[in-house]
């Protein structure tokens, strides 16, 4: 008897999770993550403009591939520290640095030149398994990543204890945000293959850089801002 009542104690302290709004955060950590025209960015761009669609495609999949287990270790690692930033004073700090962390991308984003990523022109396609296995190690060959992943995980919260079915969807989310991010660009690029240029590939890094930022500064103040009386 006494070991029911610990029981069902136990079960009064886990919190409910809005499911819907973990798979619509894992979603947005999943485009934000993947959207900045890094190597594998101008890589697919230029695959889709000179090979096809599907060779641009297969290459942001194999970057997807790559993210989600970039995402498996932040979220293990983060797991880890739960007891730690669980505590409300320490869960504070963890947001605020998330937000700066995010700002501090999203600023390298803006001002980097992804067009010095640029590779000359390859005649030969290759098969779309060498291109979607390219697309992965050229991802996963920046483990750097990985502090961009904890960053949006703190600003969204996205780590919830205890709730494994719900946390396992959000982790697939970020997943199909990645994939989303990589049909959406590769059918926009497709489209408009014969009006393309080089510049266009700055202009995106800077729409997706400022987003980063703003989205990080109202991490950041929507963490800072209660502590001094107001509520937003």
């Amino acid at each position: 008897m006494k070991k029911k009542s610990v029981l069902c104690r136990h079960i009064m302290w886990i919190e409910p999770v809005n499911t819907l709004e973990l798979v619509i955060k894992g979603l947005i950590v999943g485009i934000l993550a993947s959207a900045p025209m890094g190597p594998v960015g101008v890589l697919t761009i230029q695959r889709t403009l000179n090979k096809g669609r599907w060779y641009g495609l297969v290459t942001g999949l194999g970057a997807a591939v790559s993210d989600i287990i970039y995402a498996a270790i932040s979220l293990l690692g983060m797991s880890f520290v739960m007891e730690i930033i669980e505590n409300p004073r320490n869960m504070f700090w963890f947001k605020v640095m998330g937000g700066i962390l995010l700002m501090i991308f999203g600023i390298y984003t803006y001002l980097s030149n992804p067009t010095h990523n640029l590779r000359p022109t390859n005649p030969n396609k290759g098969s779309l398994w060498h291109n979607g296995i390219t697309g992965f190690l050229v991802t996963f060959s920046n483990p750097l990543i990985i502090l961009l992943f904890i960053a949006l995980m703190a600003r969204f919260e996205f780590v919830v204890p205890e709730h494994y079915w719900e946390q396992g969807l959000g982790y697939i989310a970020i997943f199909a945000g990645a994939l989303l991010w990589w049909f959406v660009l590769t059918y926009i690029i497709d489209k408009v293959r014969s009006k393309f240029q080089v510049n266009t590939i700055c202009l995106i890094n800077r729409i997706i850089g400022s987003i980063v930022i703003v989205a990080g500064l109202i991490g950041f103040l929507w963490a800072l801002l209660p502590h001094f009386g107001i509520n937003i």
